[in-house]
């Protein structure tokens, strides 16, 4: 299965956070799933670093790669074609971010991995 992990998703599971349910856990930790990080998610992580909503204890660099890294995760490079679907996409979700990550998963035919019940009023499978 592929999936798009949302940033806290992503979060969550780098940091062992109990917040990430069960369901996403074992998802994001099986190996015959190919896990995708958009570019959308690290650059939210450096914007909330910066404004001191979410402190770290590594440096951003070490965090971003080593979480990527070390997961066997992969980047979903922004297309195009994922920012073509933003032009027409319902203004359901205000958040840039996660507007982004909904149209990549949209085009891309794969499922969110996300809390955020926003993304239910997009055509894009949830798991949580």
């Amino acid at each position: 299965m592929r999936a798009i992990l949302d940033t806290h998703a992503f979060l969550w599971f780098i940091t062992n956070d109990p917040k990430l349910s069960s369901t996403a856990r074992v998802l994001i930790a099986d190996p015959s799933n190919e896990i995708l990080i958009s570019p959308a998610s690290y650059w939210e992580i450096a914007i909330k670093i910066k404004l001191g909503k979410y402190p770290i204890s590594v440096p951003y660099l070490t965090l971003i790669t080593e979480g990527i890294d070390n997961n066997g995760f992969k980047i979903l490079p922004i297309e195009p074609k994922h920012t073509a679907k933003l032009t027409t996409l319902d203004l359901h979700h205000h958040d840039p971010f996660d507007r982004l990550m909904a149209a990549q998963a949209m085009v891309e035919g794969i499922s969110m991995v996300s809390a955020d019940v926003a993304f239910d009023l997009y055509s894009v499978p949830r798991i949580w």
